[in-house]
């Protein structure tokens, strides 16, 4: 059986995939929707879009999602995109299945804190494990994937970075008290997500320039 990077055989991926994107579901849900938290990423500026502009979310996330994708499929490889569009895929497939039969309403008592608190550790977990099958959650997933190995930053520093400048500007049409737990539980989902894409394996260093790569050794050795 032919196995992927790692060697971890692609059913063993699918089923990680399927798993933290099942996970994702369940807390944007049970949690996210349930409790009024906000979002960040694609989807919070698909709803500053709808809010300012009038644009239709899903149009304004195809608008997003689509270049990005392309641009994953030359970088990352069409496992990566596919593994992506699978995980998109299912999402939708969740989410619906749970708002249509899912009657789990989960005790916190109204507390947001601990609301925001498990959307972060929940949602980190999910798109920890996508990223860690080998596809992304969503075209932002993507994006802070490519910037992180860009950069030689770690993965959940930009997932924070991006998602707390989209609910900034959330501001306008969000009230100031759901988005602040929400930046809470981004920040939080952050250290989950690094911690879930890097357990076992060596520090991300950072790619070496376009000008370094193309001079090649200094030994006077031709590559």
């Amino acid at each position: 059986m032919r196995k992927e990077d790692g060697g971890l055989k692609w059913p063993l991926r699918l089923t990680v995939i399927l798993s933290g994107t099942l996970l994702l579901a369940f807390t944007y849900y049970h949690i996210n929707y349930q409790f009024h938290l906000t979002e960040g990423g694609f989807v919070g500026l698909s709803l500053l879009g709808k809010y300012v502009l009038g644009v239709s979310p899903s149009l304004s996330m195809l608008i997003l999602d689509i270049p990005v994708l392309l641009i994953a499929m030359f970088f990352k490889g069409r496992a990566f995109v596919m593994n992506t569009c699978i995980s998109v895929g299912a999402f939708t497939l969740f989410y619906s299945l749970m708002e249509r039969y899912s009657g789990i309403v989960i005790p916190l008592h109204g507390s947001l804190p601990l609301a925001a608190l498990l959307s972060g550790l929940f949602t980190g977990l999910g798109a920890g494990l996508v990223l860690r099958g080998g596809g992304a959650s969503g075209g932002d997933d993507i994006l802070s994937l490519l910037i992180s190995e860009w950069k030689g930053i770690k993965v959940g520093t930009v997932f924070i970075l991006m998602d707390v400048a989209v609910l900034a500007l959330s501001l306008f049409y969000m009230p100031l008290k759901e988005t602040l737990y929400t930046v809470m539980a981004v920040v939080v989902a952050g250290y989950v997500i690094t911690l879930t894409t890097t357990l076992g394996k060596p520090k991300l260093r950072k790619a070496p320039k376009l000008g370094t790569a193309l001079r090649g050794p200094q030994d006077g050795t031709v590559m």
